[in-house]
């Protein structure tokens, strides 16, 4: 046997050592193979691909994340002057407003508009020279999230010019003559302005979009020039209602080659005032009932002139690839702030609620399966919170990393999707009474919208992530693809060759890794730190590891046709995710310096997401093909069985017992929320106050209703009872008096008279 093991591994060695051996025997079939497995990309695919950047996915998906490298990634802190204008600005706008009557009256009050317009919240991205405040992403995900813990209608008021659109276009890619024409309007608030690209038969598939411009002559200003006829039919924008500027994304055509030999440009985009002959703007959707304006627009043979797109000329054709590149806006910074801000606000109000709301003569709170929804609620805002910072600490460093950002928005919507779902179920009946004391039915009813925009969560997940991080966070795949794309079959042969061989060595060095660690509980893998979360750092090595051995094996199995299966795709993809959100936590805890009160935050969010990798892992080997093939992966991944589970009950109520208490843990773990007496955020807080300060007069009564010295149905007669005997002070019954008032504000809902009704 021993002589048997020899000549196999000379085999071996020669096979791959001699290179005119391994050419013919490995190299040349492999590359025939890879070159008939490879995908067939569609050119909004392929923008879609190469746009963006890699940041810690790439650490993640190869195999061995530095964890040094996270450390020092400089989390971005708000400046002085952004303080002063969340502290002075935001805080003077949210004062100003009014969810119920927004909702009611669909539309921000004229009052509201001119605010947001003169103290340049359509701005917050624009450069200081053209007018605008030149903020970071840190601060602009802030700022909308402060706002939307408020109101949701005037958070997605504030972040989509600041998002995807004029604004962000023009700067990445406007001629210097855009630039100076519309940023400083736009600062000013002179000009309002909207963004379409969604219509009737395309969603996320913006290959399919059916508007055209046609490459023509036509009057301008009196003169003939050469311009594009425009025909559009666009649905579901936002802010286009209100809007006079209109970003327009098209396909653009040049059939009677007018500027060249290509007929068929591509994709466009061009800006145009909505005043322009033929737009028409102002019809509205409904969506959710919220009170932001969304609609549609169409145009029927608007003729523009050439300098209106975006860009110039020079432009025409790469709007896909712009809005790809620009996509880390919407999907890094506006709508991950809309989810932390559900999840600041759920948090808040639910950790309070439950304190107050009492059932069979103690605080619901007090309940396991209310703790168990806590503690969702407080592991998730946490893990939300550090997604939010650490992805905008990448868009900060001049960073558009599209894994990470597609990552951001399709978990962290879910997330708040979960999280507001959990505090509905705890508020019950309080929750779903609508009306001016209702803090939470519209940010219930506006997460829905957070998932279909920006590509619809469906397609995030199953597409998006592990189609684009598999090719571009792969540290051989794109180079291979080059190699094998190459015209020149033999110099791609010779190009690929010592690709194959460096991928051969990854992929079974991660394979060897990942069954090492899992065989010795990640005692091996590397960790920055010790004490409570470096077993951590182990775990999610071990997982790398076997994420970039699983993703070879998925490629090699399947080749171009696992983009089809989604299904297997998307479980990848979860892994990857997980990874991230789990980093996200752990650098947080680094950075905010170790806060021991925040550990059982740390470790549900953690544990949970490691539960998520191990199911996905899970359910990936069992559907990935047949019996050989199930078993290898098993036995790499899970060679003595899945032991993770979710976060055991003593972290859960550990996480429900700070949420229920007054402190710095539930002010750090709720800093953005907005607190307002008039929305009866503010009562919550001041009957959660006075709750506390009573806290050891409630023991007092307490031992008097048990001992039956007093007696009543209801808190306000055994206080009268209390007060007759003489068996509390004043001072005990005047704290008690003021708790049980304010918690019966608390747990009042609004009615209505009939006729409002009619």
């Amino acid at each position: 046997m021993s002589w048997l093991f020899i000549l196999i591994l000379v085999a071996i060695i020669v096979v791959f050592g001699v290179r005119d051996i391994r050419m013919n025997i490995i190299t040349r079939p492999v590359f025939k193979w890879f070159k008939e497995a490879l995908p067939p990309l569609s050119q909004t695919e392929r923008d879609a691909m190469e746009a963006g950047d890699i940041w810690w996915d790439g650490e993640l998906f190869r195999g061995s994340p530095n964890w040094q490298t996270l450390h020092q990634y400089a989390t971005t802190t708000l400046s002085s002057e952004e303080r002063e204008f969340i502290d002075n600005q935001v805080v003077t706008l949210c004062a100003m407003l009014d969810d119920d009557e927004i909702t009611r009256n669909q539309d921000l009050s004229e009052p509201v508009w001119q605010y947001l317009k003169d103290q340049g919240f359509f701005a917050l991205i624009i450069p200081k020279e053209h007018g605008g405040h030149e903020f970071s992403a840190l601060a602009n995900s802030t700022i909308v999230a402060k706002i939307a813990t408020k109101s949701l209608s005037a958070a997605v008021t504030v972040m989509v010019p600041n998002s995807l659109g004029p604004a962000e276009l023009l700067l990445h890619y406007g001629t210097l003559e855009q630039q100076n024409h519309w940023l400083p309007k736009l600062a000013k608030g002179e000009e309002l302005p909207c963004f379409a690209l969604t219509a009737p038969d395309a969603g996320s598939d913006a290959g399919a979009i059916p508007d055209t411009g046609i490459v023509c002559k036509g009057e301008y200003q009196g003169e003939e020039v050469l311009g594009l006829r425009l025909n559009w039919s666009k649905r579901y924008i936002t802010l286009a209602p209100k809007a006079t500027v209109l970003g327009l994304a098209f396909k653009m055509f040049d059939p009677d080659g007018l500027l060249g030999h290509t007929k068929n440009i591509g994709i466009t985009c061009a800006l145009i005032p909505t005043d322009h002959p033929g737009v028409k703007t102002g019809m509205r959707h409904k969506p959710m009932n919220m009170g932001f304006l969304n609609g549609t627009t169409t145009g029927e043979d608007v003729f523009i002139p050439l300098d209106w797109i975006i860009g110039g000329e020079v432009q025409a054709g790469n709007g896909w690839r712009m809005l790809v590149e620009c996509l880390s806006a919407g999907r890094g910074i506006s709508l991950p702030a809309l989810s932390t801000a559900t999840g600041h606000l759920s948090a808040r109000t639910s950790g309070a609620y439950a304190a107050l709301r009492q059932q069979f003569g103690v605080a619901i709170g007090e309940f396991e399966g209310v703790q168990e929804a806590l503690a969702r609620i407080g592991g998730l805002t946490y893990q939300l919170e550090a997604s939010r910072v650490l992805t905008a600490t990448a868009i900060d460093q001049k960073l558009s990393p599209a894994v990470i950002t597609a990552i951001a928005k399709y978990h962290m919507t879910e997330m708040g999707r979960q999280v507001i779902n959990d505090a509905l179920d705890i508020h019950a009946g309080k929750g779903i009474q609508m009306g001016p004391t209702n803090y939470l039915a519209h940010c219930y009813m506006g997460t829905p919208v957070s998932i279909t925009v920006e590509g619809a969560n469906i397609l995030t997940r199953n597409l998006m992530i592990f189609g684009q991080g598999a090719i571009r966070c792969h540290p051989y795949v794109l180079d291979e693809m080059a190699a094998a794309a190459n015209e020149d079959g033999e110099k791609g042969v010779k190009e690929f060759d010592p690709l194959l061989c460096q991928h051969i060595l990854y992929s079974a060095g991660n394979g060897a890794m990942a069954f090492v660690h899992a065989l010795t509980c990640s005692y091996f893998a590397s960790t920055p730190v010790g004490g409570a979360t470096a077993h951590y750092y182990r775990y999610l090595g071990r997982f790398s590891r076997a994420l970039a051995f699983c993703s070879d094996i998925a490629m090699l199995r399947f080749g171009g046709e696992l983009k089809r299966k989604e299904m297997l795709s998307a479980r990848l993809g979860d892994v990857l995710s997980h990874l991230y959100l789990a980093s996200a936590v752990l650098k947080r805890f680094e950075d905010e310096g170790h806060q021991h009160a925040d550990l059982p935050f740390v470790q549900y969010s953690v544990e949970r997401s490691l539960y998520l990798c191990a199911k996905a892992f899970d359910e990936f080997i069992a559907n990935v093909g047949g019996l050989a093939l199930r078993s290898l992966l098993r036995v790499v991944v899970f060679p003595l069985g899945n032991h993770f589970k979710m976060p055991k009950d003593e972290v859960a109520k550990a996480v429900a017992k700070h949420m229920t208490q007054i402190g710095v843990v539930r002010e750090r773990l709720t800093h953005l929320c907005v607190l307002d007496e008039n929305n009866g955020t503010g009562v919550l807080e001041a009957a959660l106050e006075a709750q506390h300060q009573a806290a050891s007069a409630y023991k007092a009564l307490n031992k008097l209703r048990k001992e039956k010295e007093i007696c009543g149905l209801t808190m306000m007669q055994l206080l009268d009872d209390a007060m007759e005997k003489n068996k509390l002070s004043a001072e005990q019954l005047e704290l008690l008096r003021r708790a049980e008032e304010l918690r019966q504000q608390v747990i009042a809902v609004d009615v209505f008279d009939a006729d409002e009704f009619a």
